[in-house]
């Protein structure tokens, strides 16, 4: 029944957004090896994702002037970052509050017409990489860098983070991966926010519903544990001694399997190529050499298949980024997706209410509290 698989194949919507058929991910039509193939950059993705066709010359650079010209976060949200930069707290409890907090400081916030909704989207996807970047920094002490409007979606961020410019192959790196994490179908993220939006509330509070969404370990933070694997790993020398360990004790290994696909994440073979491309013949080798290890493992033992977080832990680690932070960049490039979908509920709105199958007792008599 569909209370007992967290309704599993269960049609919630229609959508023109992003499709899976056959372990096949397209984005509007755009099969993802289509995309990679001319190495599309993420900013036309997020407008093929917002209005479901590529933009042409001029179309794309007045959307990039766009995003480029939100960059920019303003001294009071800074300061509640800062405020948040303690090191007990979630990361992704901070940018689950700023991203709140835009709202509050927007005094359009609260109108949720067709223009308003279109400029508060180029504002919350704008300035995500921004909140990011100046957490990750004020989080180990270190000074906030400006964005800078000459560069890229991807770039850009990479810049905030280390304070140089990426080379091209990081920059690649970095835009693959925000490419193929942008939109995934109903996954529960995007689900929350669609549901959050049937209510007819503004986009800040359905973003907000999405961050939430995400940081529940059984959505988001798997590459995180990816790496925190690869590290035992690396420390206790042999893989197959490790991972057996792991299944004998009934634990899970972190970035095999999934809930759609069946034979293969189309989306892992490229982030396995960035992978190797970035470490090899170098010191960061090691960790593509035991990525690999896992996998083939994993595929003789357990007929397991990775995921698009298993290779992903090692670009972003070789790219200079701390693991804390990888759910954070899920969030960077998935929130073109969420904004997708909510613009798309707004359009054709009906309210998202299922019903629940009561199981509970039944036909009880009230008794007055002194005969309890």
């Amino acid at each position: 029944m569909a209370e007992e698989n967290g309704l599993k194949d269960l049609i919630a919507c229609t959508t023109r957004i992003s499709s899976i058929v056959d372990d096949d991910l397209s984005y509007a039509g755009y099969n993802i090896s289509e995309l990679m193939e001319h190495d599309v950059r993420f900013e036309e993705v997020i407008y093929l994702l917002w209005n479901l066709h590529l933009p042409t010359q001029m179309e794309y650079r007045h959307f990039e002037k766009e995003l480029r010209d939100n960059y920019a976060i303003s001294d009071a949200v800074e300061q509640c970052i800062l405020i948040q930069s303690r090191q007990h707290l979630h990361p992704m409890s901070v940018l689950r509050s700023t991203v709140s907090l835009l709202g509050v400081y927007n005094v359009h916030a609260e109108d949720t017409s067709a223009e308003a909704t279109y400029e508060q989207s180029i504002q919350l996807m704008a300035k995500m990489p921004t909140i990011i970047a100046t957490f990750a920094r004020l989080r180990k002490g270190q000074t906030p860098i400006e964005p800078r409007k000459d560069l890229g979606f991807a770039a850009n961020f990479l810049y905030m983070l280390s304070g140089e410019e990426p080379d091209a192959l990081q920059e690649k790196a970095f835009n693959r991966a925000l490419v193929l994490h942008a939109d995934h179908e109903l996954n529960a993220s995007t689900f929350a926010a669609r549901v959050c939006a049937s209510t007819l509330s503004d986009i800040y509070s359905c973003v907000t519903a999405a961050i939430g969404t995400l940081k529940g370990p059984l959505h988001g933070g798997a590459n995180e544990r990816v790496f925190d694997m690869l590290k035992e790993i690396r420390e206790q020398g042999n893989t197959q001694v490790y991972l057996q360990e792991k299944l004998d004790s009934q634990e899970k290994i972190m970035g095999f399997g999934h809930r759609v696909y069946k034979h293969q994440d189309p989306r892992e073979k490229y982030l396995r190529e960035m992978a190797k491309e970035l470490t090899l013949g170098t010191e960061n080798e090691i960790w593509y050499t035991l990525s690999c290890e896992i996998e083939a493992y994993m595929k003789n033992t357990k007929g397991l298949i990775p995921n698009v977080d298993f290779y992903s832990a090692t670009v972003y680690h070789v790219l200079g980024i701390d693991s804390s932070i990888f759910t954070l960049l899920f969030a960077m490039s998935r929130v073109a997706g969420w904004i997708a979908h909510i613009q798309e509920q707004q359009k054709n709105n009906k309210l998202i209410r299922p019903r629940s199958n009561y199981v509970g007792a039944s036909g009880l008599e009230y008794l007055p509290i002194n005969k309890r």
